[in-house]
C-alpha cells in the first residue's frame, strides 16, 4: 500500500500518545508544595503542555509569593523527581501503538515532539515501543518549546518534510497554537483533558477523542490509502 499524497504526522507525547497528563499535574503540585506554594490542581492542569520554564513562570504568576530563579530551578527538579515516582502508572492511550504502526506500514512518516526532556520522555517512548532510531525531538534539542513552534519545526526537518504538508497532533491549546505558528494543520485530541470548544478556538481542524478515534478517521485528515 502507499498513500496518495505526501503527508507527515508530528505528535505531541503526554496526553496525546500516553495517558500521563494527570501524573504530571500531581508531580507539579508536589513540587510546588515542597517549595511552600499551594496551588489548586485545575490551575496546574491549564498549563500542562507548555515548556517547563514557561509553565513554572505561569504557575508562579498564580501565587503572591516572589520566587527566585534558584527556586524556579528547584521546582523543575522536584517535578522531575515526583514524576519519576508516578511514571509506573502511565499507560499508552487507546490506539496509540496501532496508529504509529499503521502509519509506518503505509509509509507515512511520523515524529514525536515533546516539551519534556529525554529523561522524562524515555519511559513513555518505551511504553509505545518507539525505538532509538525514531524521529524524536525533546526540549533539550530546541531553543524554545511550546507554544513556540520550534519542536515541530525541528521534527519536520528531521523527517525531511515541509512543515506546511504536516499534520500536528496534540491534546492542548499550546500544541495547536504552535501548529498555527508553524503553518501546519492542527488536530486536537480530548485525551489530555481540554474541551472540544477550547481546542476548536485554538485552531484545531478536527478534534477526536484519542489516538484510536483518529486512526478510524485518517481519511478526514488527508491520508488516502491506495493499493
Amino acid at each position: 500500500m502507499k498513500t496518495s499524497k505526501d503527508t507527515a504526522f508530528l505528535f505531541d507525547l503526554d496526553g496525546t500518545l500516553v495517558d500521563s497528563v494527570y501524573q504530571h499535574v500531581l508531580a507539579w503540585r508536589e513540587a510546588l508544595e515542597r517549595c511552600g506554594i499551594e496551588l489548586a490542581v485545575w490551575r496546574i492542569h491549564r498549563r500542562i503542555g507548555m515548556s517547563g520554564g514557561l509553565l513554572v513562570n505561569a504557575l508562579l504568576r498564580e501565587t503572591p509569593q516572589p520566587v527566585t530563579s534558584e527556586q524556579a530551578e528547584q521546582l523543575r527538579r522536584f517535578h522531575a523527581e515526583a514524576y519519576a515516582r508516578q511514571v509506573a502508572q502511565v499507560r499508552p492511550l487507546p490506539g496509540a501503538k496501532d496508529l504509529l504502526a499503521f502509519l509506518t506500514k503505509v509509509g507515512v512518516p511520523w515524529a514525536i515532539a515533546t516539551s519534556g526532556r529525554m529523561e522524562s520522555a524515555r519511559p513513555a517512548l518505551d511504553l509505545l515501543g518507539v525505538n532509538a532510531g525514531a524521529a524524536v525531538i525533546t526540549r533539550d534539542q530546541v531553543q524554545r518549546a511550546k507554544p513556540d513552534p520550534d519542536l515541530f519545526l525541528a521534527a519536520a526537518e528531521r523527517l525531511g518534510v515541509d512543515i506546511r504538508a504536516s499534520v500536528i497532533v496534540g491534546d492542548s491549546v499550546w500544541d495547536l497554537l504552535a501548529a498555527q505558528r508553524a503553518r501546519a494543520l492542527g488536530i486536537g485530541l480530548l485525551s489530555g483533558g481540554y474541551g472540544e470548544d477550547e481546542l476548536d478556538r485554538a485552531g484545531a481542524y478536527r478534534v477526536y477523542q484519542d489516538p484510536f478515534d483518529l486512526l478510524q478517521h485518517l481519511d478526514e485528515v488527508g491520508v488516502r490509502i491506495t493499493a
